[in-house]
């Protein structure tokens, strides 16, 4: 899928991650097209677990963590929720009509669940809508503590029992279940007024308790770490998204949060919110680093590299540091690769970027995959 080596390159072109990433007009001999995944993946699912599995990378053994922030990257990858966005399935599948009818019947057949992003924006800020798997949506239903054996139930067969329904009737739930699913963060208000520029800003500012740092200090499969009780309230969403007057202060009880008039709820998951902050900053980061060409274009191993973080010396002494696993320039834990993406493979982020239509892939005759703004 990608160059294996990386050809020579000039030190003034790669010498600081602030420094010109490349400033040269590549040759462009044609557009690959796709992405390829491995060829033992044949259909949907099979792509989902795989771009799930190839999110982030493992952490390196001498990367410069200590035992608390080893343990804060796994939880914080532990609390995201298992939803891959139909784009990236798309940049990994070649032929768009036939992916959209596979996932067409695996939603009828109950096998795969639509999820419409909240924050459908343009450009860096447009999500579209992503895929979860049934049996990774009933293993959160499974964890959570909070919602009774009764209500797991009720609330999986329903979803199965209207396959392509993406709105949720109040009337299918009882108010008192209604605001079990939405403390738990697997319902949200249809009316919510969601967009990236406030649901996804600081806590400090939007006064959400819920964050990346607070959610990777809880223990896996706690409430902490979905961002705690009422996390979706917090975030905008559920009943303190609706376009209310201030006259109405919020109420603590279900029932007259559900007079209040919504009428529809959608599907969500638990902290979506954190999940999409980073796949938008990640986003943003990368097209950032390919804006420091001088004609937003760069080799594949190159854009590669300075998502890492830095760029090795092509020197005898450096190749044999690297052979023996040691790094030759920053440490990993120093990089923003893993000090603000928690490790998030670039090969993930740029399947995201191509799937949207942010970034276009393309060959050359000298240095292999290049990659540019669209």
């Amino acid at each position: 899928m990608f160059p294996s080596q990386a050809p020579h390159i000039s030190k003034h072109e790669s010498s600081t991650d602030e420094g010109i990433l490349f400033n040269e007009r590549l040759e462009d001999i044609g557009l690959p097209t796709s992405l390829t995944a491995p060829s033992t993946l044949s259909d949907v699912p099979q792509v989902i677990q795989y771009i799930k599995s190839y999110m982030f990378n493992a952490v390196p053994e001498r990367g410069g963590f200590n035992s608390t922030r080893i343990a804060e990257l796994y939880n914080t990858r532990n609390s995201f929720p298992p939803t891959v966005t139909i784009s990236h399935v798309h940049a990994l599948m070649s032929a768009p009509s036939k992916t959209e009818r596979e996932i067409s019947e695996l939603m009828k057949a109950s096998k795969v669940r639509k999820i419409v992003i909240p924050g459908r924006g343009i450009g860096l800020s447009s999500a579209g809508e992503g895929l979860v798997l049934y049996q990774d949506l009933d293993q959160l239903l499974t964890q959570s503590n909070q919602i009774t054996e009764g209500l797991k139930t009720k609330f999986s067969d329903y979803l199965r029992s209207q396959p392509l329904r993406q709105k949720i009737p109040r009337g299918a739930f009882t108010p008192s279940e209604i605001a079990v699913l939405l403390n738990t963060g697997f319902l949200t208000s249809a009316q919510s007024r969601f967009d990236s520029a406030n649901i996804f800003t600081s806590p400090v500012k939007s006064g959400m308790a819920t964050s990346i740092a607070s959610v990777s200090k809880a223990a896996s499969g706690s409430m902490e770490a979905i961002g705690g009780e009422g996390a979706i309230h917090r975030a905008g969403g559920g009943i303190r998204g609706i376009n209310v007057s201030d006259n109405h202060p919020r109420s603590e009880e279900p029932d007259r949060d559900i007079q209040l008039g919504v009428s529809e709820f959608q599907l969500a998951l638990p902290n979506m919110g954190p999940y999409l902050r980073l796949l938008f900053a990640a986003r943003s980061h990368l097209i950032s680093l390919l804006k420091k060409s001088r004609f937003q274009e760069a080799p594949l191993y190159l854009l590669r590299e300075r998502w890492d973080g830095g760029i090795s010396a092509d020197d005898p002494a450096a190749k044999a540091k690297k052979y023996r696993g040691e790094f030759t320039g920053v440490l990993p834990n120093k990089t923003r690769k893993w000090r603000q993406f928690y490790g998030l493979s670039f090969e993930w982020v740029l399947a995201e970027c191509l799937g949207a239509g942010l970034l276009e892939l393309f060959e050359t005759r000298s240095v292999g995959q290049a990659v540019r703004i669209t």
